[in-house]
């Protein structure tokens, strides 16, 4: 009886289905594409290989440039000192240099005077202001010195000395614009002391009108320490400018 019923039951089921198979992927769509350049096709593999070699080249020329600059003086330098110069200013300019010599052994300090007219109409000649000891006691005992006060004035001094002859000429452009930025540098300082209030034409102070500006250079030599034998000169050597009309 039993057996007749299962017998009956399993005729009664349904058939079993057998499992289900994936369907096959594409050949293209089943091969892994390698990462990087090597996964693109030919014409854009050339592109970013010579993309490539582009900014390698102009890396390494780069680099060549800039180390004839901050490197000492030598032939290559020189003959090539146009190209060398036309690349590095202003947008890579290096206030450093390979195998630095002997560090500074002086004191230079900027002094600027002013020409201005009084309210009565007369011209009056003011007084030297060392722009450099300013600059000095602003720093000194300060926990959070101002990079401006640091380096702006002696900045803008390199940069007119390093860009004029002996007798004060401006080789070039940058010597034109190291003029201006040394002359707007100056009225503002005047600003500061009383003398002036403004940066360009039409300073005026309580003194009266900014006419000209003057400014010199004193040098002076690091004495030697009281254990040396060396004998330096430590007198004062000033450089005058010519007067500037603002």
């Amino acid at each position: 009886m039993e057996s007749n019923e299962r017998e009956t039951a399993e005729a009664d089921a349904p058939p079993a289905r057998p499992p289900a198979v994936p369907p096959a992927l594409p050949q293209a769509a089943a091969q892994v594409r390698p990462p990087g350049i090597a996964g693109l096709s030919g014409p854009y593999r050339a592109v970013a290989a010579l993309a490539l070699a582009a900014t390698g080249l102009a890396a390494c020329a780069h680099l060549a440039l800039v180390f004839l600059h901050v490197a000492p003086s030598n032939t290559l330098s020189k003959r090539h000192a146009a190209v060398v110069d036309g690349w590095i200013y202003p947008e890579f300019e290096q206030n450093w240099k390979l195998f630095a010599p002997n560090p500074l052994q002086q004191n230079v300090a900027v002094e600027v005077r002013a020409e201005y007219r009084t309210p009565g109409g007369e011209v009056v000649t003011g007084p030297w202001h060392d722009l450099s000891a300013e600059d000095g006691a602003a720093i000194e005992h300060s926990l959070l010195p101002s990079h401006t006060r640091q380096n702006e004035l002696r900045r803008a001094w390199d940069f007119f000395t390093g860009s004029h002859d002996e007798d004060d000429n401006p080789n070039g452009e940058r010597g034109e614009l190291s003029e201006q930025y040394l002359r707007r540098i100056a009225l503002n300082r005047l600003g500061g002391t009383g003398t002036g209030t403004g940066t360009g034409a039409g300073t005026t102070g309580r003194d009266g009108e900014v006419v000209r500006i003057q400014l010199r250079s004193a040098t002076r030599a690091v004495p030697a320490p009281a254990w040396s034998d060396e004998r330096t000169d430590t007198r004062t050597y000033y450089r005058e400018l010519p007067w500037w009309t603002v």
